[in-house]
């Protein structure tokens, strides 16, 4: 057989799906009982791991999610089947509603209700929100000169880098960071102390930043 039948996979790109094991294949079976009816089910441990996890979350058991789907579903004689399928939906509802949460809507929300200057902060330095009380801060300590119609080049320094920061949040189990910052509008600055935390966010990674002793 030559070289070019046999497929290597590239190992150099970054991958698009969890590494399986080989445990998740394995086929187990159990007894499930419910209201005095038994089941016995084989099912790969992946899906039983599913159910696990879809009873913990909604506070039952898994016989008692066993019943739901087998009352529900109208081929009785194919119950692993419908087992599977309703695995996969939980799993992309649930995935669905941790989307929605995970948004810069989120955060958007969070920095209006936080009563003191905040704002999201992303790698780059970028300031992609903030609150009332933020630029209600930056008015007061860089007050726009005669003539430039409130309108400033806001710039940001921080005593840690970002890449620091979130590198700490690793480290540390999520416990905010404080640091030093500056901004600065032309020839004027201002020093405070902020607290970060990261940002319930998937992409793009940002910090959500607290003034403290604005």
């Amino acid at each position: 057989m030559s070289d070019s039948a046999i497929h290597h996979p590239d190992t150099s790109r970054e991958r698009l799906l969890p590494v399986l094991a080989a445990e998740d294949f394995g086929p187990e079976f159990r007894v499930v009982a419910r209201g005095g009816v038994r089941r016995g089910i084989r099912l790969e441990r992946a899906f039983w791991v599913s159910l696990k996890q879809m009873a913990e979350s909604r506070k039952c058991t898994i016989g008692m999610l066993v019943e739901e789907i087998a009352e529900h579903h109208p081929d009785q004689g194919n119950l692993t089947s419908a087992i599977r399928v309703a695995c996969m939906r939980g799993l992309a509802e649930e995935s669905m509603e941790l989307r929605k949460l995970a948004s810069i809507r989120t955060i958007n929300a969070i920095l209006v209700a936080c009563p003191s200057p905040a704002f999201a902060l992303s790698s780059s330095k970028k300031i992609l929100a903030f609150n009332a009380p933020f630029q209600q801060l930056v008015r007061r300590q860089l007050p726009s000169a005669p003539g430039e119609d409130g309108r400033q080049d806001l710039k940001l320094a921080l005593d840690l880098n970002v890449p620091d920061i979130f590198a700490r949040l690793d480290a540390n189990g999520e416990t905010p960071v404080t640091s030093g910052f500056v901004i600065g509008a032309g020839e004027r600055r201002y020093r405070g102390q902020l607290s970060a935390v990261r940002a319930p966010v998937t992409e793009p990674e940002l910090l959500m930043a607290f003034v403290f002793n604005g």
